[in-house]
């Protein structure tokens, strides 16, 4: 094919923010094709058909199952190159399948680090100060005797970080700077030397479940942490602590944390991710008053929207031009992507 071919990058009905666009449009290298979700299956994947590379959103209640990015859908696609999430987390995306189709997949890690961070403390300042029971109480004209709602302050206590990437080592930087707490990390993929730098003191899961006064859940959803904080986990925690995830679904059992609350063992918990999002209003957690709850928003912010999807531009720019782009899920298919867009646009692929 000719060299002058512009890189194809697909996208189903809305991008995120419209950074991205205006990104993507200072670079005439890169082509952006919207396919409208309201038309039949047959015409969104003859859209997707036509494209390099699939923008693909990460939210798996918020993208249709056909164009979740399984091994099916690929091997309706033979010449897709590249699929790039609209977030850092691709749930509905298969790193494993893409590897096999020689698909290369980028992700838009740290790109809403901030948002997410600043969310998370914040819950946790709510909680330990009772807001959303003091809120309750005085909306049901219960609010009488103050002392009833007595509540904690943060500034020196524990805060374990399951997972210290982007968002993790922000929050440590947070609760460590402005409040003088301890930070505890458990994260495998992260050495002590690494944690330490990052601010806080790399210790195993049991240890941080016994001695965190707050736990907040910051890693990826992928098999080895699905029902990671089951009701053995929530039961290792300290009596009286307070849980926190803006991570994602499924990592923490809902029925179990639940339960762990109810019977007073944990105090208060707050959740940005929910196995189903939303969840249907007659959730049990929904209906705690020790209970924040919100609709995975932990990341939309103006600032965060803006910064990711400007991120996912320039890694398509980056492809565009024939460089590997960064924040690669699967490095492992990199030599046969380079193959494949090598024979796409006839031209080696710099790596």
């Amino acid at each position: 094919m000719s060299e002058t071919r512009r890189f194809r990058v697909g996208y189903l009905s809305y991008v995120p923010h419209p950074s991205f666009l205006e990104t993507a449009a200072r670079h005439p290298e890169v082509e952006v094709v919207r396919i409208p979700l309201d038309q039949p299956e047959e015409g969104v994947l003859e859209g997707l058909q036509g494209v390099d590379a699939y923008y693909c959103m990460a939210s798996r209640d918020e993208l249709p199952r056909p164009f979740h990015v399984s091994a099916a859908l690929l091997a309706k696609l033979p010449r897709l190159l590249m699929v790039g999430s609209t977030g850092a987390g691709y749930d509905p995306i298969d790193p494993v399948a893409c590897t096999a189709a020689g698909v290369l997949l980028v992700n838009q890690a740290g790109g809403n680090a901030e948002g997410v961070a600043e969310h998370a403390v914040g819950m946790m300042l709510a909680l330990l100060k009772r807001m959303p029971e003091a809120q309750a109480a005085m909306r049901a004209g219960k609010a009488k005797d103050r002392s009833a709602l007595m509540g904690r302050e943060l500034r020196g206590r524990t805060v374990g970080l399951v997972g210290i990437g982007n968002v993790g080592t922000r929050v440590a930087e947070i609760v460590r700077l402005a409040f003088s707490c301890p930070v505890l990390a458990c994260d495998p993929y992260v050495d002590a030397a690494t944690v330490a730098a990052r601010g806080a003191r790399k210790v195993e899961m049991p240890e941080l479940l016994a001695e965190s006064d707050v736990v907040s859940l910051h890693l990826p959803l992928a098999p080895d942490s699905r029902g990671l904080m089951n009701a053995e986990s929530f039961a290792r925690m300290r009596q009286g602590a307070i849980f926190v995830t803006t991570a994602r679904g499924n990592i923490h059992e809902e029925p179990a944390l639940q339960a762990a609350l109810a019977s007073g063992h944990l105090a208060a918990a707050g959740l940005d991710v929910w196995e189903q999002e939303p969840p249907p209003p007659s959730h049990p957690l929904l209906n705690m008053d020790n209970v924040i709850v919100t609709q995975h928003t932990a990341g939309v912010t103006h600032e965060s929207r803006s910064n990711i999807t400007r991120i996912a531009a320039l890694a398509f720019v980056e492809a565009a031009n024939g460089r590997l782009p960064p924040r690669v899920i699967n490095p492992e298919v990199t030599p046969r992507f380079a193959a494949r867009y090598e024979a796409a646009f006839g031209r080696k692929l710099a790596v």
